[in-house]
């Protein structure tokens, strides 16, 4: 059994030694136990501020240097108070635990976990405790995995030792069908799709992070979302043939950390886009939304709009600063923007349910600056003052917070559908 606490429960000694308990419960029902813990509380914002006081911009390996020591405070306390506990247990770094990375540092990403030390540690009976976060490229250099990449860490060590299960555990009951921060009626979900979580992490859940959603659905990890201040059940994320049900809409989803990045006077010409989406990727910023607007007349000069980060905002903007007259003549952007969403496995087989979002933030007079779909998805980029109306009308127009989901009360033409 795989098991992960998150920051804020490993934050303070009571927490750690809660945290200690329940790996030992675990332990003492017969499973062999990993366990991979994040870094306590805001001591990640803490180190990066450190950084900040003596650099304004701070080298990327060096970095993953400081804030990997994070993690590895946490598994050190968290082992020393299992063998309190009378249980022995070791605490591994990502390279020592073999978690091996690109040499993206800030955001590297797994491509190995040479498990071979913690398989040996099992077999001694230890309790093996791994640094959430972190690893080691091909080159030695320690990397981290970006913000969540404890969850990512998790299911890639579940993957490599084939677990019976990933258990994330966090300071919430589950995933629920909307943030029950800004919806109070949105309610637990025992169960969502791989699919469904994919799509809801890439929108703005906050419960489990994107790269680990992805690594688990391409292992076939079962991942189950729980609190770690309670032994309720959360939620299991299972493989879309194992999903009791394909509810219309499954959650409502938002984010306020968009920006908006639109490119006037590109030349409408093959090649244009890909200079400018290149030289983003070779930034390393992830692209979310593109819009492009074709020219109104032959020879003429295209727009593009596309939704990055609001962390990478500055990155991109340097990156494309060198493209300036050559792919493009104006850069305008916008650094306040919000994202809503919606995600069912069921939109693929019901026609109207664009035509009632957007029917639905009309009513809350939110404008529409860019619109996403999937066959199981609809993303708005709107005004970030406006996220929190969005995503408490949307939830009730789609009358999430009963038992069960309702869909579209009338039908409409296909042209509004997801």
């Amino acid at each position: 059994m795989v098991m992960k606490f998150g920051g804020t429960s490993v934050s303070d000694a009571e927490r750690i030694k809660r945290a200690a308990r329940r790996i030992v419960a675990k332990r003492e029902a017969g499973h062999g136990v990993v366990a991979v813990l994040s870094a306590r509380g805001k001591t990640t914002d803490e180190l990066i501020a450190m950084a900040e006081e003596v650099s304004a911009t701070p080298d990327p390996r060096e970095m993953d240097m400081l804030l990997s020591t994070g993690e590895r405070i946490s598994c050190a306390l968290c082992a020393m108070a299992i063998n309190d506990l009378g249980h022995r247990a070791i605490s591994l770094t990502g390279s020592q635990a073999g978690i091996v990375t690109d040499e993206s540092h800030t955001k590297a990403r797994i491509i190995d976990v040479r498990a071979e030390r913690i398989e040996a540690a099992l077999q001694e009976d230890h309790i093996v405790l791994v640094a959430g976060f972190q690893g080691m490229s091909e080159a030695r250099d320690v990397t981290t995995l970006g913000r969540g990449g404890s969850d990512t860490t998790a299911v890639a060590v579940a993957a490599a030792l084939k677990a019976r299960e990933c258990e994330i555990y966090t300071d919430v009951d589950g995933v629920f069908s909307a943030d029950p921060r800004l919806v109070a009626d949105a309610r637990l979900l025992p169960q969502v799709s791989f699919e469904e979580m994919l799509e809801m992490a890439a929108s703005g859940a906050g419960v489990l992070q994107l790269r680990s959603v992805e690594y688990a659905r391409n292992h076939g990890v079962r991942i189950h979302c729980r609190s770690s201040f309670t032994d309720k059940p959360g939620t299991v994320v299972v493989g879309e043939a194992d999903t009791m049900e394909q509810p219309l809409i499954t959650a409502v989803t938002h984010s306020t950390s968009e920006a908006r990045l639109t490119l006037a006077g590109v030349p409408d010409e093959p090649g244009a886009a890909a200079r400018i989406f290149a030289a983003l990727a070779e930034a390393n910023v992830n692209v979310d939304m593109i819009v492009q607007n074709e020219p109104t007349s032959a020879g003429g000069l295209a727009e593009i709009s596309f939704t990055v980060p609001r962390e990478d905002f500055s990155v991109a903007s340097k990156a494309l600063e060198g493209l300036r007259g050559e792919a493009y003549t104006e850069l305008v952007a916008h650094a306040e923007m919000g994202k809503v969403s919606i995600v069912g496995a069921g939109m693929r087989s019901h026609p109207g349910v664009a035509a009632k979002v957007f029917a639905t933030l009309a009513a809350e007079e939110i404008n529409i600056d860019m619109i996403s779909t999937s066959p199981i998805k609809i993303s708005c980029v709107i005004p970030r003052e406006g996220v929190e109306r969005a995503v408490s009308a949307l939830h009730a127009a789609f009358e999430l917070s009963g038992p069960g989901t309702v869909g579209v009360e009338q039908p409409f033409s296909p042209r509004g559908a997801a």
